[in-house]
């Protein structure tokens, strides 16, 4: 289907062109190995599962009650049958996909290389492993498909939005690399399927590790969580209360003003705002958006010279990554606006049967206030 964005048009995939019946035939008689049952892998491995594909999950085996195998083997995946070792798992495997977290790329790498052999397909969710592949070592020898579906959210929405009904966006892009051109867009478009995409625009390796790197930095968490800090201290420091501070920075932006945009844009957001407020947000849109450009285009350019890549594989690789980062997580948890946040949450009529949010962090591990 094309479809004109602006001045261009794109040829979108959808479920109702490649329909699921359609993807199922595809990937028949195919075992699909997810490696990795962290962010992605979970909601994917389970989708696909519920969708009728032949999957099976590997995983680095730990008898910590928090760990991803144990949650895989909650998740109803069994032990020798379809739950194995990374290093099984890619041995059965005929697509082959690397989920696991891009710091443990190369050394995951190591362990699974000599079972993907040609023939068989290894599939991403996300560019960095094969792009920045001085970086990973990921090198797959000739006659191995490549191909990558990058849902646009994160594991958890992949899977909120398949039981929903709703699909998530996903752009795709593949490389035959000696193998049937034809066939490894069949089967890249047939796990975007099988996975929940509601449908799937075009892009290559290069242009989604880049475009990803710098929107996860930028407006979708860096930038957003920075600026809404500035303005909530801000507040604080000429004497606002927390809870207002929260709300007019927070607060109004996730339960209104966002699902106005969501709906049908941010000119359709504007024109349901009063006067005052529209007259304002187009007097210091470009105020900060001229203040941003420059941040904007170092943020680019550390992207593209791989300086922000190389810092991943440098610390998210390490042994001790997810203390270190439960530790800035607290930070982030404990700063001042989002205890407050904490405190306004609880007063949703919504919210009060699920008790306090608050009090569980990153992957469910408690934050220590």
């Amino acid at each position: 289907m094309k479809i004109k964005f602006g001045k261009e048009t794109e040829e979108i995939t959808t479920r109702k062109e490649f329909t699921l019946k359609k993807a199922q035939q595809v990937l028949k008689g195919k075992t699909v190995a997810v490696l990795g049952y962290g962010i992605q892998g979970p909601g994917q491995a389970l989708n696909m599962r519920d969708n009728g594909i032949n999957v099976i999950v590997g995983q680095r085996k730990s008898t910590k009650a928090n760990s991803s195998w144990k949650r895989a083997i909650k998740d109803g995946w069994v032990e020798g049958k379809t739950l194995f070792s990374l290093e099984e798992a890619a041995e059965k495997g005929d697509i082959i996909m690397m989920l696991v977290s891009d710091g443990s790329c190369p050394a995951v790498w190591k362990q699974i290389e000599k079972y993907v052999t040609p023939g068989k397909y290894l599939y991403f969710s996300h560019g960095f492993g094969y792009v920045y592949n001085k970086l990973t070592g990921i090198k797959p020898q000739r006659g191995v498909g490549l191909v990558m579906v990058a849902p646009k959210g994160s594991g958890t929405s992949v899977r909120r939005n398949f039981l929903s009904g709703a699909g998530i966006n996903s752009s795709f892009a593949f490389e035959p690399n000696g193998m049937d051109p034809k066939q490894v867009e069949a089967v890249t478009k047939a796990i975007g399927i099988a996975v929940g995409s509601g449908y799937l625009f075009p892009t290559t390796f290069q242009n989604e590790v880049t475009s990803d790197l710098v929107g996860e930095r930028g407006i979708l968490m860096g930038a957003l969580a920075g600026v809404m800090e500035a303005q909530f201290e801000t507040l604080r420091a000429n004497g606002h209360s927390p809870s207002e501070a929260f709300n007019e920075t927070c607060e109004e932006l996730t339960q209104s003003l966002i699902r106005l945009v969501d709906e049908n844009g941010m000119d359709w957001m504007y024109g349901n705002c009063s006067q005052t407020a529209q007259h304002g947000a187009l007097k210091w849109r470009p105020v900060f958006k001229k203040a941003t450009l420059p941040v904007f285009a170092r943020l680019y350019k550390s992207v593209k010279s791989m300086q922000e890549a190389k810092e991943v594989i440098r610390d998210t690789g390490c042994a001790d990554y997810k203390e270190k980062m439960l530790e800035k997580l607290s930070d982030l948890h404990n700063h001042e606006m989002w205890l407050a946040g904490a405190a306004v949450r609880s007063l949703r009529p919504h919210e009060k049967a699920k008790g306090d949010a608050a009090s569980a962090g990153w992957g469910g591990r408690k934050v220590v206030k």
